[in-house]
């Protein structure tokens, strides 16, 4: 690739200086780019050099001529690429004629994106019109996009600014950083705001390591570990949490395929869900159940609560559990109770059918505000009367309780559920479910969080693990009259609140 060759047409050639400072500065001393600014003036036919006149039909303000215009762009276009302008230039690509374009910076443009500033970055020549006033004649742009000329009318953003030139400076910045050996360190493209994996860049940070009681070895411990990995996974979860902060119109944009379980979890922490078969991510609602939740909440229970059965259970010994563990109200009674935490999960504005991609077997479409999720914790804590919360599970011996940070005695309790619907399964819901439940957890002073998942439900134990849960033993635990094995997994939500 030779030396990309940024024309800028302006009253105002001084205003241009700064090309020569910095980055593009550098950039153009080792030939890798050759800035020219021209005065459009230089093409004005007559004593004053006029470069406008009231526009046609009446109005405020002055409008650019095509005919000044004309004569500028006709030359500044047919000049050689990286010729006369400079010494020693590099001649056009081979294999092909040279690509020209003829930007003009507008407010009415198209949005100028880094998707944008990439395909400009493998242009040979760009030529920059910068308009003053109230703009250049439009028919200047008609006009050389019929003669077949490569014309973008550009907005770097939805306010106006007193001429083209600082646009065109914020472009030519954008665009010159991507050609190759503008940048010492070429990482520093791929890892960056905007870049091609749709996200804002992580924060970043330098030494030193504590500051002004900012301590990064508090707040960000895994960037000081030396795990390349685990250092990789935190700024990506940062980069996502970034974006679904300040740029939801980008998260809806990003591209399922890539994305892998892990991003799925960190997007659906911060309100993204990506169901199967989805074109993209859908808004997601983590919430405490309500009461008039309890219905829709009892009849997503029964739907989920076969899929983490073992294959050997009949229809008749699931039916039979579901019947007497999963009833409104049961459910209700812990909706009631402040010893049972009770979290659903919902899509605000469902998830359409137009919106599932048809050839990806996706499993259907999802009505708004329908229930598609539901975790519940269960506090160990006696009423007046000493009695546990219905539906509490005996404690396995396995679970140990260790004392809080003050030395007080600590406080168990169970993860009874945390079950998706299966339109949503692999989408982030659980984990944002999972995730909602030990930090819950850990805001009523719980220091044991215990849960039995079927001993041959591989996916559940390497969720539950990933979130920092360890297995600590097992137990029998009947269904419908038969005896299956659990495994007991346990952490201590008061050290993983945490943990992302």
């Amino acid at each position: 690739m030779g030396a990309l060759r940024l024309d800028v047409v302006t009253i105002f050639p001084d205003y241009l200086k700064v090309l020569d400072l910095s980055l593009i500065g550098r950039a153009a001393g080792d030939g890798l780019i050759t800035p020219v600014v021209h005065d459009l003036r230089e093409w004005a036919d007559d004593r004053r050099r006029t470069v406008d006149g009231p526009p046609v039909g009446g109005g405020a303000g002055m409008v650019m001529r095509p005919d000044v215009w004309g004569r500028a762009l006709d030359r500044v276009l047919a000049a050689p690429i990286g010729g006369a302008a400079t010494s020693g230039g590099t001649a056009p690509r081979t294999g092909g004629a040279a690509r020209r374009v003829l930007v003009m910076p507008a407010p009415s443009g198209d949005l100028f994106t880094q998707r944008t500033a990439e395909d400009l970055a493998g242009a040979d020549q760009i030529v920059f019109a910068c308009g003053r006033y109230e703009g250049i004649d439009a028919r200047v742009a008609e006009h050389y996009r019929d003669a077949g000329v490569e014309v973008r009318e550009l907005s770097i953003g939805d306010y106006v600014l007193g001429g083209g030139e600082a646009a065109a400076l914020v472009m030519i910045e954008a665009i010159a950083r991507l050609r190759p050996g503008v940048l010492g360190n070429p990482e520093s493209v791929i890892e960056e705001s905007h870049g091609e994996d749709g996200l804002l860049e992580y924060p970043v940070y330098t030494r030193p390591v504590a500051w002004r009681g900012l301590d990064l070895a508090v707040r960000e411990p895994a960037l000081l570990s030396g795990d390349h990995a685990r250092v990789a996974r935190v700024r990506r979860d940062a980069a996502i949490a970034r974006t679904a902060g300040r740029r939801p119109d980008m998260i809806r944009r990003l591209s399922p395929d890539r994305l892998d379980a892990d991003d799925r979890a960190a997007l659906a922490r911060h309100g993204w869900a990506i169901p199967a078969g989805a074109r993209g991510p859908v808004e997601l609602l983590v919430r405490s159940a309500r009461p008039d939740d309890v219905d829709a909440l009892a009849d997503l229970a029964a739907r989920t609560f076969p899929d983490a059965c073992p294959p050997a259970l009949t229809p008749e010994q699931v039916a039979s559990h579901t019947a007497l563990n999963f009833t409104p109200e049961r459910l209700s009674a812990w909706q009631a109770d402040p010893r049972a935490i009770l979290t659903v999960a919902e899509l605000p504005d469902g998830l359409p059918a137009v919106w599932l991609v048809e050839t990806a077997g996706g499993a259907g479409a999802v009505a708004p505000r329908e229930l598609v999720g539901y975790s519940a914790v269960l506090l160990e804590i006696a009423d007046r009367r000493g009695a546990l919360l219905s539906g509490l599970d005996s404690r396995p011996d396995a679970v140990e309780v260790p004392t809080r940070a003050d030395g007080a005695t600590g406080l168990a309790a169970e993860l009874s559920k945390v079950y998706v619907d299966a339109r949503l399964r692999s989408s982030g819901v659980a984990a944002a479910l999972l995730d909602h439940a030990v930090r819950a957890a850990a805001a009523a002073g719980v220091t044991a969080l215990w849960l039995g998942t079927h001993d041959g439900n591989r996916r559940a134990q390497r969720a539950y693990r990933r979130r920092g849960f360890r297995a600590v033993g097992s137990r029998d635990y009947d269904v419908g009259g038969r005896r299956c094995r659990d495994v007991v997994m346990s952490l201590n939500p008061q050290e993983a609140r945490g943990a992302r």
